[in-house]
């Protein structure tokens, strides 16, 4: 049974790599989509913005759902919607129909497989192997950036936007579905005393997400991707307003999802060393600084070398409130307060790519983008000091 632990490793791994590379995705089909419909960046980055907003809402949803039916159900629900939603926005043929089915149907969907599967693979693995764990589930995302978006520019480059989306909505059947089939819920957990078991189920959802602890990290984790957000998704058509050609604007894009997959397993690593908050917060401060370095570089080779340290510091955090809120609040409920992590963290997501395609608009530059961004992520380092664990479940983890 050991040994299965991995297999739902792999099956996160592949879920959180189609089914957030896929919405992700909508930063290739940015430009070539504004140009052919007409429609404005700012519309069309408001269909990420409602992705985010319901995704967060899906993800608390989903995850409490999980604790009381298991991750399986979850996820196969998630994998029909994801399909779904691509191939119906495919053929919208207005800005408002595009915004609503890709926004909601998508993002419903991706909501059902980062808090889910994050929470299953926490209880499969002990607390030395978890953060690893948790990290390589989340590398999926990493992973995103070097498979589905370059397949979508190349998809975009040989048809067209409509029939790139389509394809990789067919695809997405035909991958996760049978990826949820084998998904199972971790074994029962076993305690290492009386006074674990009590605290275990002492403990609720109410009291959890009423608690400083969840405040702190909430409050980290919005900061965090509100800051990393917007430059992420507006990257590629960031670089190319800076004289870079698309296909190599996609590269930077993808690089920084490579450097993200070996950020997540470089601070997986170290926060399983040296704990997950001093990682964190090294993380969060090294990312303010690459963000407000992308003002600077106006060259491939430079925009490659930041893409590396920014895509190893957002990729590598990401995974860390995961394994804080573990050793916080107890498997037993891990799922709710994650997915509620999720939701709070969403409103930061959605945040990014609306303020970076209304700062475009308005100033045909995206400089106020970058300098804002790097003053946020500035902010989640001051907020993520403050975080204590909560003493009576982090001393009782077994050894």
């Amino acid at each position: 049974m050991n040994s299965y632990r991995w297999v739902i490793v792999a099956c996160g791994a592949l879920m959180t790599c189609v089914g957030i590379g896929a919405m992700f995705s909508l930063a290739v089909y940015l430009q070539p989509m504004s140009t052919e419909t007409g429609w404005s960046r700012t519309g069309i980055s408001s269909a990420m913005t409602i992705d985010f907003l319901v995704m967060g809402a899906a993800g608390f949803g989903w995850g409490a759902l999980s604790d009381r039916i298991g991750p399986r159900m979850v996820t196969l629900c998630g994998a029909v919607l994801l399909g779904l939603g691509l191939v119906l926005a495919s053929g919208t043929t207005s800005l408002a129909s595009f915004q609503l089915t890709y926004g909601v149907l998508v993002g419903l969907a991706a909501g059902a497989f980062f808090a889910p599967m994050i929470a299953a693979a926490t209880g499969w693995f002990e607390p030395r192997r978890r953060s690893l764990a948790v990290s390589l589930v989340s590398a999926g995302m990493g992973v995103a950036p070097m498979t589905i978006s370059p397949f979508a520019r190349y998809l975009i480059s040989t048809y067209d936007w409509r029939t790139a989306m389509m394809t990789i909505g067919i695809a997405a059947w035909f991958l996760l579905i049978p990826a949820a089939l084998l998904v199972r819920r971790a074994p029962a957990e076993p305690t290492s005393g009386p006074a674990r078991a009590t605290d275990e189920l002492r403990l609720t959802v109410g009291e959890a997400l009423r608690s400083p602890q969840f405040a702190v990290l909430a409050t980290t984790f919005m900061l965090c991707c509100a800051a990393h957000s917007g430059p992420i998704f507006h990257m590629v058509s960031y670089a190319i307003g800076c004289g870079i050609a698309p296909l190599a604007a996609v590269s930077i894009y993808s690089l920084e999802g490579l450097s993200g997959l070996g950020g997540r397993l470089l601070l997986g690593l170290l926060a399983d060393r040296f704990g997950a908050k001093p990682v964190l917060i090294c993380g969060l401060l090294v990312q303010s600084f690459c963000i407000a370095a992308y003002l600077f570089v106006n060259r491939l080779e430079a925009f490659y070398a930041v893409a590396v340290v920014f895509g190893t510091a957002y990729g590598g955090v990401m995974p860390l409130y995961a394994v804080l809120a573990r050793e916080s609040f107890g498997q037993r409920i891990m799922g709710t307060v994650f997915g509620a992590l999720t939701m709070v963290s969403a409103i930061g997501m959605a945040f990014g790519p609306w303020a970076g395609g209304r700062i475009f608009d308005a100033n045909n530059s995206y400089a106020w983008l970058y300098l804002g961004a790097s003053t946020v992520a500035l902010a989640a380092v001051l907020v993520a000091l403050t975080f204590s664990p909560r003493r009576e479940v982090q001393t009782l983890q077994p050894a």
